[in-house]
């Protein structure tokens, strides 16, 4: 069974969260909750969910990639030494790494996206462009591991980009 890390912290996008980790669970993937504690943590329309774990006990070989809901979250996820250090990795060794709208914050301080395509929620679009990301206003950009979306009403297509990237991840 594949085994997915989704970052988490306060204020995150609900449906973000909630609509992969669900989406994908009915693929029979693993969804594991990272937080920099093991505690509820609050989306920003009231949802919640518990962390399984922090990044301090990941085994990052264990896994087949990351997904980063958007929200308040990624700003502070992208200031976390051990978030950007699992997107460096992931990256050199071609595992997925799929964010959603502001959640591009956090590749941007991993240093990942410099000429490579993504997208995001269009209030970072310069954020993006200055990081050298070659952006686009799709509903998912997919370029080669790295799935990225705009905002809420693109998960579908979202999810759709994850199951394709760890498609071919298995061939």
């Amino acid at each position: 069974m594949k085994k997915i890390l989704m970052f988490v912290d306060e204020l995150y996008e609900d449906l973000e969260l909630h609509y992969p980790k669900i989406r994908l669970e009915e693929e029979g993937i693993s969804i594991v909750v990272v937080g920099l504690e093991k505690k509820v943590y609050h989306g920003k329309k009231g949802l919640s969910v518990e962390s399984d774990m922090t990044y301090d006990q990941i085994n990052m070989d264990e896994y087949s990639g990351v997904i980063i809901p958007g929200g308040f979250a990624p700003d502070f996820l992208r200031r976390y030494d051990q978030v950007l250090n699992i997107l460096k990795k992931y990256n050199n060794e071609n595992k997925l790494i799929a964010f959603i709208c502001h959640a591009g914050w956090v590749p941007i301080s991993a240093d990942i996206l410099r000429g490579r395509k993504a997208t995001s929620f269009i209030s970072i679009k310069d954020d993006m462009v200055n990081a050298g990301a070659l952006w686009e206003d799709s509903s998912v950009v997919i370029d080669n591991n790295l799935v990225s979306s705009r905002k809420p009403i693109d998960l579908g297509d979202f999810c759709k980009g994850i199951l394709q990237v760890l498609s071919k991840q298995e061939k």
